[in-house]
């Protein structure tokens, strides 16, 4: 079946990781902006939508090997992978990435005078995602690993502190959108994380790895608002309907 172009974008990315390419390609946000249709997506980057649909299609219709389908993933599998492959390289990278943006913006800020705010861009995004990372941890992802096993044991669901899973989820997907938004920009500052013919080799390195982080960060929070927490309030919903 061919893609339309009132399709929502989350929904597309979730069916196929493959149309994630596409949508890179043509610097449309799957993840924190999934919920718009291609169409919208298309009119507000001035782009052809016939082109990113024809796109679309061709990578939808190409191999499937090397694909991983989410979605058929039990959600408590899922949340272990967040936890264990996203949550981690976060924790790790941000560690990383800290003193070579310091060191790079004492050396070159100067003459790049966006380092300054690159660093400073990325500082926040670091200290907003552990603090994130913490509550899923703590407070999200238990949920709904007892949703799993109340529904698995026919066991009644106790309801939540915070009410319903959709109240932490909401915040969740706020942050979310704070943090694509912040790395946009540093995208635009890095010229897309291209370094100027005077830099180092620190500052390559640097830019390679604030893009790798990006990259990382979309594809994180594409699991998390595409596929995990529309299928955790679907969960809920049936279990309190029991």
């Amino acid at each position: 079946m061919n893609i339309q172009k009132d399709q929502i974008i989350g929904e597309l990315v979730a069916q196929d990781y493959r149309t994630a390419t596409v949508f890179k390609k043509y610097g449309i946000d799957f993840c924190c902006q999934g919920s718009t249709r291609v169409n919208e997506a298309c009119d507000k980057k001035g782009i052809d939508t016939s082109l990113v649909l024809n796109d679309l299609n061709s990578a939808m219709q190409a191999s499937n090997s090397g694909t991983t389908d989410y979605q058929t993933w039990p959600l408590d599998l899922l949340v272990d992978y967040i936890v264990k492959k996203h949550h981690r390289y976060v924790e790790e990278k941000s560690l990383e990435i800290k003193p070579y943006l310091d060191k790079i913006r004492k050396v070159h800020g100067g003459r790049h005078p966006e380092l300054h705010e690159v660093n400073e861009l990325f500082l926040a995004t670091a200290g907003v995602l552990a603090q994130h990372m913490k509550k899923e941890e703590l407070v999200l992802f238990p949920f709904i690993r007892k949703m799993v096993a109340a529904k698995q044991n026919g066991t009644k669901l106790e309801p939540p502190h915070f009410g319903t899973i959709a109240n932490p989820i909401n915040s969740m997907m706020s942050e979310h959108t704070t943090e694509g938004d912040r790395f946009r920009r540093i995208e635009e500052l890095t010229n897309g994380y291209t370094p100027p013919a005077d830099g180092c080799n620190t500052y390559r390195v640097t830019f390679g790895l604030l893009k790798e982080f990006e990259e990382d960060l979309h594809m994180h929070i594409h699991l998390e608002n595409n596929i995990l927490f529309p299928k955790s309030i679907e969960l809920e919903k049936e279990l309190l309907q029991e």
